[in-house]
């Protein structure tokens, strides 16, 4: 089977000796880089990112994809400052070694997606071509609040940008805290564009739960990711306890009352991933 399991390593702890002393620990080769030290990847310094690449060699940690904040601004916000943000994140990407960079499609106020579809297509379009020409693939979350927030909008962004440098990361809590009725056929939707998979879960009443364990039927996902010859990683973002930068992330309060994440709930979430891929 060829899914390699990366995560979200800032669950863990803030201190990045500790997201990869964890790491190695659990025999995890790989980190989707998001909070460094308490900062977010894509505010960090040349000095900073050297540091870091250090840290890597150190552990043996390489990285699948760069957790940016990218997109996840609102839709009338300043778009040019954001696009030279996307060139500081694909200039760490480089110095990272790595080719995707994960981003959100803009938040987009109640009810006025279609007000606002030629203006969002637009933007990704940009973003997708400053991403091309840096030889790095965008892969599009589908995230609450955002265009691309049911699977019928994110195809519509996939499809509408048309470029191998944008393709898709599926994250099954998202779809289920859109209320999307069934996260399989949404994946069956999107699936020619799915290259990057996050493991999260939820329950109905949009708490974050150990994969297989809600309704985002991840263990369904993971058998049609095999049978279809899937060749990539399976990232961890377990959501099971609040960490630093997580208030940034989330727009509800509600996972801001739940005990702190740490090490232990990134190795039950490890797991839970775990007997699932050995029952499939």
């Amino acid at each position: 089977m060829a899914f390699t399991i990366s995560g979200f390593s800032d669950e863990i702890d803030e201190n990045i000796d500790l997201q990869f002393q964890t790491l190695n620990d659990l025999k995890i080769g790989y980190f989707e880089p998001r909070g460094i030290n308490g900062k977010n990847i894509s505010t960090l310094n040349d000095d900073e990112v050297k540091t870091l690449v250090g840290k890597m060699k150190e552990y043996n940690i390489k990285a699948s994809s760069i957790g940016s904040p990218i997109g996840k601004i609102g839709i009338e916000d300043d778009f040019e400052a954001h696009l030279e943000l996307l060139k500081r994140v694909c200039d760490i990407a480089h110095s990272l070694e790595v080719g995707f960079i994960r981003i959100f499609s803009f938040y987009i106020p109640d009810g006025q997606q279609e007000k606002y579809r030629d203006r969002v297509l637009e933007q990704m379009v940009r973003m997708t071509e400053r991403a091309r020409s840096e030889g790095i693939v965008l892969l599009h979350e589908n995230e609450k609040g955002i265009y691309g927030d049911i699977p019928e909008r994110c195809l519509d962004v996939l499809k509408s940008v048309d470029s191998p440098s944008l393709r898709a990361v599926f994250d099954p809590a998202n779809f289920v805290q859109c209320g999307v009725e069934s996260v399989s056929k949404a994946f069956d939707m999107l699936k020619d564009f799915v290259v990057y998979m996050h493991i999260k879960d939820s329950d109905r009443n949009n708490v974050v739960v150990p994969a297989g364990e809600g309704a985002g039927e991840v263990e369904a996902v993971l058998k049609k990711l095999k049978a279809s010859g899937y060749n990539g990683f399976l990232s961890l973002e377990p959501h099971l306890g609040t960490f630093a930068g997580l208030r940034a992330l989330e727009k509800s309060d509600d996972m801001m009352k739940l005990e702190k994440a740490s090490a232990k709930t990134f190795a039950l979430a490890y797991n839970t991933l775990i007997n699932i891929l050995e029952r499939i």
